[in-house]
C-alpha cells in the first residue's frame, strides 16, 4: 500500500495549500488572482538579479582597475561627466516603468469586482472569525451565517493541522466568482489565505472587498496578519474548495 501510495504522488500533484516549517516559497497557486502575484514577482526577481549582476560587475572592474596600487590618481572623470550620469538617471527610470505597468495593471484587475456570483461577509472579532451566507437562507428566513474558531491542540484528529484547523470551515464552490465583504467587530485584524492571493483588512466600521475565482478543488489555510491582541496567533481561517455539487450538499445541510 505504502509503494501505490509513492507511486501515486508522481503521478497526482501533491498541491502545497499550507504553511509549513521553513517555508521559503510561495504556496500554490489556486487563483488567477495568485498567479498574477506570483508572475509579478518573478519579473521583479529576474530585474533585481539583472541589476545585481551589473553592479557587482562594475564594482569589480573598478577596483581591479583603478586600485592605488595601479593608478595613484584617475582623472578621467575628474569634472562631471554627462554621459555617465544620463546612463544611470536614465536606466533607473526605464526600469521602474517596466516595473510600474504589470504592477498597476494588476492592482487595477484586484480591485475590480464585477458582477460576483456569490458573496460571502466576513467579521474578525478578538479572536475568531465570523460569516455571513447573505445570498441564502436558511429555513427560517435568516441569512446562513456562523463562528470559526480554532480547534484546540488537545482536539485535532489525525491529520488535521495545530494552530490552523478550525471547527466551521468557509466552504466555496469551485469556479465561480465569490466575492468577500470584509469587516472587523472590534480592533483591526486581516484575513489571509496566501494560496487564494487574499490579505484584506477588517476595519470596524468599513467594509472592504475583494473577488477570487477559486480553479481547483482543496483546502486553503491562513490565518490574521494584522496583530490585533494577546490571542492574535490562534485566528485562523479555512477555506474548502468544493465542487457545485457538494457545495449545494452542504447547502442544504445548513438550512
Amino acid at each position: 500500500m505504502a509503494i501505490f501510495t509513492s507511486l501515486l504522488s508522481f503521478v497526482l500533484p501533491v498541491h502545497c495549500d499550507a504553511p509549513y516549517p521553513w517555508q521559503i516559497g510561495f504556496q500554490d497557486r489556486a487563483t488567477p488572482t495568485f498567479e498574477g502575484i506570483v508572475e509579478l514577482h518573478d519579473t521583479i526577481f529576474f530585474y533585481l538579479v539583472v541589476i545585481s549582476f551589473l553592479v557587482f560587475w562594475m564594482l569589480s572592474v573598478i577596483m581591479v582597475k583603478f586600485s592605488t596600487s595601479k593608478v595613484g590618481i584617475v582623472h578621467k572623470y575628474h569634472n562631471h561627466g554627462t554621459l555617465i550620469e544620463l546612463v544611470w538617471t536614465i536606466t533607473p527610470a526605464l526600469i521602474l516603468i517596466a516595473i510600474a505597468i504589470p504592477s498597476f495593471k494588476l492592482l487595477y484587475l484586484m480591485d475590480e469586482v464585477n458582477s460576483p456570483t456569490m458573496t460571502v461577509k466576513v467579521a474578525g472579532h478578538q479572536w475568531y472569525w465570523s460569516y455571513e451566507y447573505s445570498d441564502f437562507v436558511s429555513a427560517d428566513g435568516e441569512s446562513i451565517e456562523f463562528d470559526s474558531y480554532m480547534v484546540p491542540e488537545s482536539d485535532l484528529e489525525l491529520g488535521q493541522l495545530p494552530l490552523l484547523e478550525v471547527d466551521n470551515r468557509v466552504v466555496v464552490p469551485v469556479d465561480t466568482h465569490i466575492r468577500f465583504i470584509v469587516t472587523g467587530q472590534d480592533v483591526i485584524h486581516d484575513w489571509a489565505v496566501p494560496a487564494l492571493g487574499i490579505k484584506m483588512d477588517a476595519v470596524p466600521g468599513r467594509l472592504n472587498q475583494t473577488s477570487v475565482i477559486i480553479q481547483r478543488e482543496g483546502t486553503y489555510y491562513g490565518q490574521c496578519s494584522e496583530i490585533c491582541g494577546v490571542y492574535h496567533p490562534f485566528m485562523p481561517i479555512v477555506v474548502e474548495a468544493v465542487s457545485l455539487e457538494k457545495y449545494l450538499s452542504w447547502l442544504d445541510s445548513q438550512v
